[in-house]
């Protein structure tokens, strides 16, 4: 039964996530409501798909076989239209679940994922994405959160992002506003979309999605390959801890030395 519900779990992630980036390609040019029924009307359809899928999955299962503890040993995420870094054409992906108030997300940030980004990343050889998991004992984690996705409407998740991390003692509602303006972007449309809670519902689904997969700490790492459309990830490894790269880089160069065999 655990390992059905980490499949649910994560799919529902999938259909959240992915409503929420038609909302932002959409934000600009439809009425509020207008856009949350639209994103309804689409979450809607793709819950119907996936557990269609998932259905298929368990009629598979063999007769008697007993359910485990642990997740399935490949999980298929749906990372359709999520915000990402490096080349768009490369196959073997990470996802970071991270904290905006973590110290060791921050350290991480700083010290560890620059030179990932150098080696891998700038290089075209992995696709980096990330997801939120605000720990309920960081008052301001879950509004930093709302905040990066509110910039993500308007194309700047990543530069809100680094500005998070960058000031990360500063994350009162005022300072958020702040960085929005010092990005340009459109003030009265962010300060909507924070103040509404907007994004609040995907966040939670995240942190559920994250349990799910046996991650309760930050940073975390989930590794594996995307398909040739690069909407799905097919996980193999998760990783917790970001004090040093001397478990991603080895679990990375394996992905990719595969990749390349099976090319």
């Amino acid at each position: 039964m655990e390992n059905r519900i980490a499949v649910v779990f994560v799919v529902l992630l999938s259909i959240s996530i992915a409503s929420s980036a038609l909302a932002a390609e959409e934000r600009a040019t439809v009425s509020p409501i207008q856009r949350q029924l639209d994103d309804l009307k689409e979450g809607q359809q793709r819950i119907l798909q996936e557990l269609e899928g998932i259905k298929r999955l368990l009629q598979e299962k063999p007769p008697g076989s007993s359910a485990t503890a642990t997740a399935p040993k490949i999980i298929s995420i749906n990372v359709h239209g999520e915000p990402f870094r490096g080349d768009r054409g490369a196959r073997v992906a990470i996802m970071e679940y991270s904290d905006f108030e973590c110290s060791y997300c921050a350290k991480y940030v700083h010290e560890v994922y620059p030179a990932i980004e150098k080696d891998y990343l700038k290089s075209g050889k992995v696709k980096y994405f990330f997801r939120d998991l605000p720990a309920s004992e960081h008052p301001n984690a879950m509004a930093a959160a709302q905040a990066a996705r509110c910039a993500a409407d308007q194309g700047k998740f990543w530069e809100m992002h680094d500005l998070l991390f960058a000031a990360q003692g500063t994350l009162a509602q005022s300072n958020l506003l702040a960085n929005a303006k010092a990005l340009g972007l459109d003030s009265e449309q962010f300060s909507k979309c924070l103040s509404s809670g907007f994004y609040s519902g995907s966040i939670r689904l995240s942190i559920s999605g994250a349990k799910a997969l046996g991650i309760y700490g930050t940073p975390a790492f989930v590794l594996g390959t995307l398909n040739e459309d690069g909407d799905v990830l097919r996980v193999t490894k998760v990783l917790v801890g970001g004090e040093s790269d001397a478990a991603l880089r080895p679990a990375l160069d394996e992905l990719l030395r595969a990749q390349a065999k099976g090319k």
